[in-house]
């Protein structure tokens, strides 16, 4: 058997003796796709304090159409924090790149594959490093001429929805951003985290109580006058590592700023999303937030969109 880049993550039986390869489960995409399917680069570029951060960039790709012009740009965050992007076929970034946009898979300062150093960077800085690597990625890539300067969203789940929402609190580069199920008071999560990390932010944040004036400065719930553009939410409401008040009460201070913003709370689900109409309706619907906020009709017809409050007129169409 001979694996391609056309495929999922796929459990494989290796026998050592033989050196074959066989398949358990047939999870590559039909040939009739390719063309549509993006394929990562891995690529590096300057961060903060003259350090090197790396990610994926996936070019918008679709057979059916071409632009001259530089595409949207959607920058991806991993959870973890101290996870890593993943380049195996993920059907949930080709809708976007099949869509026109360009992704970048952050693996900023602190992800796991690139050696011990790399990793512990992000020790005592989630919520600084994190964030500088996202905004200097996404700025390499509108220098490069790969993205669009005034099209430049960013989403993540869990850790990633944290970064997310802290790039919309902390830093100004960003149109739109949508968290699932994402972090917004740290001084919460440390209430409700499962056991397995009960002791994870004493090395990504400090301890409490002696470092809860820094949980405080890191939480974007805490800094949501800093916020200059749209947001977006995603919550399962029966997660109990990030429970359904982490987004609500960010909603409600974006909505009560004016800031355009949307919710959507699913029943059943919890901390990572299961059954697939929520998920196909999530995409679907992050897809119609951008384009009110950047200003395109998706070719898509989205069914069930959510209400978007404090949306301009200029953007209602």
């Amino acid at each position: 058997m001979s694996l391609t880049l056309n495929q999922t993550r796929t459990l494989l039986h290796i026998n050592l003796s033989s050196s074959t390869v066989n398949s358990l489960s047939d999870t590559s995409v039909s040939s009739t796709l390719l063309p549509y399917i993006s394929f990562p680069d891995k690529i590096s570029w300057a961060t903060g304090g003259g350090e090197i951060a790396w990610g994926y960039y996936y070019p918008p790709t679709n057979v059916d159409y071409s632009s001259t012009c530089a595409p949207p740009l959607l920058v991806k965050v991993h959870g973890g924090p101290t996870g890593c992007a993943i380049a195996s076929l993920d059907l949930k970034k080709q809708y976007f790149t099949s869509r026109g946009f360009a992704i970048l898979d952050v693996d900023y300062r602190g992800s796991t594959g690139y050696g011990r150093d790399y990793r512990n960077a992000l020790r005592l800085k989630w919520g600084v490093l994190d964030i500088e690597d996202c905004v200097h990625g996404a700025q390499h890539l509108v220098d490069q001429g790969l993205a669009a300067a005034d099209k430049l969203t960013i989403d993540g789940g869990s850790a990633g929805g944290y970064t997310a929402l802290a790039c919309m609190t902390f830093a100004n580069k960003f149109a739109a951003a949508t968290s699932y199920y994402g972090v917004s008071d740290l001084i919460e999560l440390a209430k409700h985290t499962h056991k397995f990390e009960s002791r994870y932010l004493d090395s990504m944040i400090g301890k409490l109580p002696e470092d809860e004036q820094r949980y405080k400065d890191r939480s974007p719930l805490n800094h949501t006058a800093n916020i200059k553009g749209a947001i977006g939410f995603f919550q399962g409401m029966d997660d109990r590592v990030v429970p359904p008040p982490q987004a609500e009460s960010m909603f409600e201070a974006a909505k009560g700023l004016g800031v355009p913003t949307f919710i959507i709370e699913y029943d059943g689900e919890g901390h990572g999303f299961r059954k697939s109409e929520n998920i196909q309706r999530s995409l679907s619907c992050e897809l119609f937030f951008y384009g009110k906020v950047l200003g395109f009709t998706p070719a898509d017809a989205t069914p069930n969109p959510p209400e978007i409050f404090n949306l301009p007129s200029n953007m209602a169409m």
